[in-house]
């Protein structure tokens, strides 16, 4: 099998961009970090990509919103990039890691189809407490097509954002959303409870996203964003209290993300 090859976007204040690399490298792919500036210059280079994944960080230091200039100049000097990933080929996966998801949420990608065109379906915004919050959290698995989250039920990840609160502009959204499978990962309040429709209190969800969702997936499950960094739990020595486990995993919650990734070009 050749390798899946991985466009990791670099923008100024990207900051989980080697990370990143490291993990879809770990798991099989070869993964490449290249700077939306030089994909400006020369926009053919989208074509030796398989899988375009835009990493955590504060892409333009969050100037004016978490993820709004990175989407902006990619709306207006990459939007053949975007819709061949997005649209155009049904053999490209799209991921958003934190920075990521802001970027793609500002772009629409992660809920197109839904609502009307008058405004934004949803958005990402302040957490509740109005401040960053850097914590581990519970995660559960809906239904979802989702390509990184097969076989996947829980994880244990860590979040670090400030404006990571998903809103649905009405419940019509969030109900055509949750039906179509695409509200793919929630906040959990343990280890061991499923997908919880009640809005859970902090820190269990730690910005009060509606529907405690923490990612969200396209119709096909090819594009996904999430707020938790799965590529901060790749190694089982990642986890906050692995030398008091009694048996370590081979690999962190994380790796399941772009093992699948990787394994869906088989």
């Amino acid at each position: 099998m050749v390798s899946p090859r991985v466009l990791v976007l670099r923008a100024p204040g990207t900051n989980c961009d080697e990370e990143t690399a490291y993990a879809f490298e770990r798991a099989g792919a070869i993964a490449e970090r290249v700077h939306v500036n030089r994909l400006i210059e020369n926009s053919t280079l989208k074509d030796r990509y398989q899988i375009l994944c835009v990493p955590g960080g504060f892409s333009y230091g969050d100037d004016i919103a978490a993820g709004r200039i990175l989407a902006t100049r990619l709306r207006q000097h990459l939007g053949d990039l975007v819709h061949a990933f997005a649209e155009g080929n049904a053999d490209r996966l799209i991921l958003g890691i934190c920075n990521g998801m802001q970027v793609l949420m500002r772009l629409g990608v992660l809920t197109s189809g839904v609502g009307d065109e008058e405004r934004e379906p949803a958005t990402l915004t302040w957490n509740n407490h109005g401040r960053f919050e850097d914590r581990w959290v519970h995660l559960a698995v809906d239904q979802t097509p989702c390509v990184f989250l097969r076989g996947v039920k829980q994880m244990y990840l860590p979040m670090a954002h400030a404006e990571g609160k998903f809103v649905a502009a009405n419940d019509a959204v969030l109900d055509d959303l949750r039906s179509q499978g695409r509200l793919a990962i929630r906040y959990s309040s343990d280890a061991t409870s499923g997908v919880q429709e009640e809005i859970l209190p902090f820190p269990q969800n730690p910005n009060g996203a509606d529907a405690n969702v923490a990612g969200v997936c396209d119709l096909s499950g090819r594009v996904f964003g999430l707020m938790p960094h799965p590529e901060r739990h790749i190694e089982a020595t990642h986890h906050p209290r692995w030398t008091r486990r009694t048996e370590q995993p081979e690999f962190g919650d994380g790796f399941a993300v772009f093992r699948n990734a990787v394994s869906w070009f088989e």
